[in-house]
């Protein structure tokens, strides 16, 4: 079994600085928080999210219905390209424009555009897990591929304990890799956040944890595609520290 863990800020805390006021766990420090509304089917509406700084990335889930795993990320993420912009964290669909469930992440506030189903119904309990990227410890980002074995390295500004990758021009999974099920390089023992599927272990998933970032050994297409754009999500092995090679 693997389990990440990520602490925000103890129980949940009214939060009025929406329209809406919701429950949120925030550890602003950490640049992560926990989002707890009750929707009321408003195009426009508010949602304060607890955070220091607007969220790079946000994942939202209706809880008491049935509906995807919303993804949406910050404009300045040249992946992320305008507000509505959605990925689907239990599904491998591209990155879509979104014109129904459009979403714009501010700097102490979610702001729900166009609230059709599974991110603001009216009436139904949801919830947001909000990161942003804190220097020395986590990092929200993207980066282009180039299809080679010698592949693109990604500066992260720390060592990392664990990294997420998603195709986003075309269909891929998330690919998910830990320094606890892979200790040493080259790493190629992934799980899929997208699937029920066991550990995979090929020469297809290859990478490299360094001192500061992660780079790409491997030319397949779900993770570096000459050309294509690929978020990631990572988080620092010794945050805070100075970093050795492994």
């Amino acid at each position: 079994y693997a389990a990440w863990n990520w602490k925000a800020g103890g129980a949940g805390v009214s939060n009025t600085n929406g329209s809406i006021t919701s429950s949120v766990s925030a550890n602003p420090s950490a640049g992560f928080s926990i989002v707890s509304y009750t929707g009321n089917g408003t195009d426009g509406a508010t949602i304060g999210h607890g955070l220091s700084s607007a969220p790079e990335l946000t994942i939202i889930k209706i809880r008491n219905g049935i509906n995807s795993w919303f993804v949406y990320g910050y404009p300045s993420n040249p992946v992320f390209t305008q507000d509505g912009s959605q990925l689907i964290l239990d599904g491998t669909n591209a990155l879509a424009i979104s014109t129904s469930r459009e979403v714009s992440l501010g700097a102490s506030l979610i702001t729900i555009v166009d609230s059709k189903g599974g991110i603001n119904n009216s009436g139904d309990t949801h919830i947001a897990y909000c990161f942003h990227s804190v220097d020395g410890y986590s990092k929200v980002g993207s980066y282009t591929g180039n299809s080679s074995t010698d592949g693109t390295f990604v500066h992260c500004g720390f060592r990392p304990a664990y990294v997420m990758i998603k195709r986003t021009a075309n269909t891929g999974h998330w690919f998910i890799w830990d320094e606890a099920r892979n200790q040493y390089n080259v790493m190629d023992k992934t799980l899929k956040a997208n699937d029920s599927s066991a550990e995979g272990t090929d020469p297809a998933y290859y990478l490299d944890f360094t001192s500061n970032g992660f780079k790409l050994r491997t030319t397949f297409s779900a993770v570096n595609y000459t050309g294509e754009n690929y978020i990631y999500l990572a988080f620092a092995e010794t945050p805070f520290k100075n970093s050795n090679a492994r």
